[in-house]
């Protein structure tokens, strides 16, 4: 509001105030520029003082805060001692300029010229000598003892009483599988068996729980891993058929089966092998260097050296589809009892071992009958022999109790023949022909029962592994000793001399 009066001052003008106002706001209507009764008029300013700010006032404080005093200290030191070092290095020599020799040449030449012939004569000797032959330098930790990795079952066989009739490494030697049968009296038709194989890489591996399980409508004698295929694996049952699985279908592994016709087995299957020329035998084994040439078993005592190669016709007492040939072409020295093992030399191609009831292991040569040497271990049935596939002198034999009522049992008419033997224990011997050949190296107790150990395997990948498996339904890993693995100096060459032997 442009106006100077005072709050006073515009009271008092009232209704005449009023009236100046209405008639200058006519005046105004009725034109610019007219003259009127009201004039503009410049007055001063009107104010009125707060009254808040002044109780606002009163109220006002003061404060004020004052810190503890601070302690302050000054302190000094001053070291008593002190000591300079310094240190220059050599002056460098350049790249071209070689360093001033520090020997007497005429004196090294003529102390040379004096010991030449000698160290030539020494170095001639030291390449002519055969000291180190066969040596490998071994980065691995030196295994001192023989130790068991593992114990392997599977409850539901051993829970019927089953023995472990045989095992079987892959090719890979990752997986161990074992055939369940009986080699007592039973119940031939209606006893179910198993097939069991257990991943020996495979983190968590539980002894007690297969990888894989397969279950046989009739005892299984014996079983055989596939040479290439690590998942195939053939079995011989005691009703006379052949049976392939593949392991890695664990549902449906059932890969072939010979069935049971005119040209099948009518006999327990005890060793499967590869091959196109039906033989029947307790025991076979094939050549390493010869793929044509094999031995076998017998339970007459007699091993056979046979051949895939025979043309000459074998005798039947029934016609067959297919033409059957007599593969035997030599007869050796006879065991005592029945031969239930034979293996062929992977460092010769001309030796091989059996074992039998007898309680001997016998050492042929191909080339003779007689066997080159015999070893007599004590009075126990031997059930497996082995050689070891990386030292050429070592191998590996089986043996159990000899229970008369069990061979009794399996063969009355041939048991006739032999005399009695009661035999106590059973156990793994390694032999190493090389320290001793009247007896075993190192005695290895499978169970603590003694009981009979049927069946044993080297493993040709891990080759510080052997399986066995025996008559309470268990399959024992062995690591075995740095002394089975690594060949020793001259070996090779010995095992040739021990072959070149004429037997006595």
């Amino acid at each position: 509001m442009a106006t100077g009066a005072q709050p006073w001052q515009l009271c008092s003008a009232g209704s005449a105030g009023a009236a100046a106002l209405a008639t200058s706001g006519a005046a105004s209507a009725e034109g610019l520029g007219r003259p009127g009764q009201l004039q503009d008029e410049t007055l001063g300013v009107a104010s009125v003082p707060s009254q808040w700010r002044g109780v606002q006032g009163t109220r006002g404080e003061t404060k004020s805060c004052q810190t503890a005093s601070i302690a302050t200290a000054e302190a000094c030191a001053q070291t008593r001692k002190h000591a300079d070092a310094e240190v220059q290095t050599e002056a460098p020599v350049p790249a071209g300029v070689l360093p001033a020799s520090q020997h007497d040449s005429p004196g090294l030449a003529a102390f040379l010229r004096r010991v030449e012939a000698m160290v030539i004569r020494e170095l001639n000797k030291n390449w002519q000598s055969h000291a180190f032959d066969g040596f490998e330098v071994n980065w691995t930790e030196q295994q001192q003892t023989v130790t068991c990795l593992h114990t392997l079952g599977y409850p539901p066989a051993q829970g019927q009483g089953l023995h472990v009739t045989s095992v079987s490494w892959n090719t890979t030697g990752s997986v161990v599988a074992c055939a369940y049968g009986r080699l007592d009296d039973g119940d031939w038709s209606t006893l179910r068996s198993f097939v069991c194989a257990w991943n020996l890489d495979r983190r968590g591996l539980n002894p007690r729980q297969p990888s894989v399980v397969v279950e046989v409508p009739s005892a299984v004698m014996s079983l055989a891993f596939h040479p290439t295929q690590p998942s195939h694996i053939a079995g011989g049952l005691y009703s006379g058929e052949v049976l392939v699985w593949d392991m890695s279908r664990p549902e449906d592994p059932l890969l072939w089966r010979t069935g049971l016709t005119d040209d099948t087995h009518t006999d327990p299957v005890y060793q499967p092998h590869r091959g196109e020329t039906e033989v029947g035998a307790t025991a076979v084994s094939f050549s390493s260097f010869d793929p044509s040439l094999f031995v076998l078993g017998t339970e007459g005592g007699f091993p056979l050296k046979c051949s895939l190669a025979a043309e000459e016709a074998a005798l039947t007492r029934r016609p067959a589809s297919v033409p059957l040939r007599a593969p035997a072409q030599f007869t050796f020295s006879p065991h005592g009892g029945p031969v239930y093992s034979v293996s062929c030399s992977p460092f010769h191609r001309n030796l091989f071992l059996s074992a039998g009831t007898d309680g001997h292991v016998h050492l042929y040569s191909m080339l003779q009958a007689q066997p080159l040497t015999s070893l007599q271990l004590s009075h126990k049935y031997l059930f497996a022999v082995r050689w070891s596939p990386v030292r050429p002198l070592v191998f590996a034999a089986a043996s159990g109790e000899g229970a008369q009522g069990t061979l009794k049992r399996l063969r009355p008419l041939l048991w006739a023949s032999y005399p009695p033997i009661s035999l106590p224990e059973g156990d793994v011997q390694l032999f190493d022909l090389q320290k001793s050949s009247q007896k075993p190296t190192v005695l290895i107790k499978q169970t603590q029962d003694e009981s009979p150990v049927y069946c044993l395997e080297f493993n040709r990948q891990q080759t510080q592994l052997l399986a066995a498996g025996d008559a309470r339904g268990t399959v024992k890993v062995w690591q075995l000793s740095t002394e089975f693995t690594e060949q020793g100096p001259r070996e090779t060459e010995d095992l040739d001399q021990l072959a070149a032997e004429v037997a006595i």
